[in-house]
């Protein structure tokens, strides 16, 4: 059979069924596995007899199927899901170095994202140098001095400023370090990171992949030693695994995620073209519109999309940014992003707030701006919404 499409893949991939046939994946809700000899449990354990399983932290057959399907839409060779997308980050960056490693990273991160880098890494003897993400020559510079690893979002929280995955990709590899990749608002249907050169690529599965407000989930891809040598290991000891229900929900989700994500992005150009000019508005950004100062780069990396995302500044700070919000009707108030239902988040007092003042204020992120998951409803309702919101202000 000839190379099955995306939305295929997306239903299918990865599928194995019991002795009972079953359409929907089996849960398989169990933490151990019975062995029919001593001879057997000794055989897993040593891996001589491979792909079977031994415990629920190590492997589970619903896991797997959702391991198999995910790198399949992402193109990579293999997968480790996760307990959550922190669980991910962490565990990429934690499985990967040790002291005395140097890491180069985007300043234009997500909060817990930063905490990581400019907290826990430290502390073990890893030296962490930031850049602006934006810009080629300041990852160069920095990788001068070598490095194990880089680390950046392919499309900032919750600036949306993009970095070149395919540049930054050539910069590190040319100074010896594994490029991580967080393609959370990039998403696995517009994304091909792993074709621009990324080494790891990790995921909040809770975010798009779920994409119903279910449940917490991460994921790690990359090639097949990377994951199984590198990643494994190090995940499986320390207890950052995906449940088996939990990888169930995300296998239910990738049956529409293509779908989802495609109505999400079409509806967020459609909003942001209604918002552009306001007058209540200090700026609209959106990567999908000509206007945004990285809209080639945008169409290149997100295949022609400018992602499911939102942002704009309100001219008055934070008192406009609450009495907006609390002027919704149909978007909801919260901190979660890539859903069904649209999302509104002020970042400055939620997501980023642990950060300075001034902190934030580099990263571009003021206290009018707001951050809009725009979700599967009609989108003339939610343009309907924010402008009456608008004109609460």
């Amino acid at each position: 059979m000839t190379k099955q499409g995306k939305r295929t893949q997306l239903v299918h991939g990865g599928t194995k069924r019991s002795q009972w046939g079953e359409l929907s994946e089996a849960i398989f809700l169990t933490q151990g596995f019975a062995y029919d000899s001593a001879e057997q449990a000794e055989a897993r354990f040593i891996k001589t007899e491979p792909g079977e399983f031994i415990y629920a932290r190590y492997g589970n057959p619903t896991v797997a199927m959702f391991e198999e399907r995910i790198a399949l839409l992402e193109g990579a060779e293999d997968a480790f899901a996760t307990a959550s997308g922190m669980a991910a980050v962490n565990g990429a960056l934690m499985a990967l170095l040790q002291a005395g490693d140097r890491v180069v990273a985007a300043r234009a991160l997500f909060g817990s994202c930063l905490y990581i880098l400019e907290t826990i890494l430290p502390r073990f003897g890893v030296e962490v140098v930031f850049v602006d993400g934006s810009d080629l020559k300041a990852w160069d510079e920095a990788l001068q001095g070598g490095a194990k690893a880089v680390f950046f979002e392919s499309m900032a929280n919750p600036t949306l400023e993009l970095v070149d995955v395919a540049g930054v990709c050539k910069l590190a590899h040319a100074a010896g370090a594994t490029v991580i990749v967080d393609n959370v608002f990039s998403t696995p249907v517009f994304s091909n990171a792993v074709d621009e050169g990324a080494d790891i690529v990790v995921y909040s599965t809770t975010k798009h992949i779920d994409g119903q407000g279910r449940a917490l989930g991460g994921v790690i891809l990359g090639t097949r030693d990377m994951i199984r040598g590198t990643v494994e290991p190090f995940m499986k000891h320390t207890g950052g695994s995906m449940s088996p229900f939990t990888a169930w929900i995300m296998l239910k989700g990738l049956e529409t995620i293509d779908l989802r994500v495609r109505a999400q992005a079409a509806s967020a150009k459609a909003i942001a073209e209604a918002l552009q000019g306001h007058e209540k508005l200090a700026s609209v950004t959106y990567p999908g519109l000509p206007a945004h100062p990285q809209y080639e780069l945008a169409q290149r990396q997100l295949s022609g999309s400018g992602g499911t995302m939102v942002s704009f500044d309100l001219k008055g700070g934070k008192a406009a940014a609450f009495k907006l919000s609390n002027a919704l009707e149909t978007i909801l108030i919260s901190n979660n992003l890539g859903d069904a239902k649209s999302i509104a988040t002020h970042p400055a007092t939620t997501t980023h707030q642990r950060l300075a003042p001034e902190q934030r204020e580099s990263l571009g992120i003021g206290d009018g701006l707001i951050r809009l998951s725009v979700g599967i409803e009609d989108p003339e309702d939610l343009i309907a919404d924010l402008r009456q919101a608008l004109d609460a202000v």
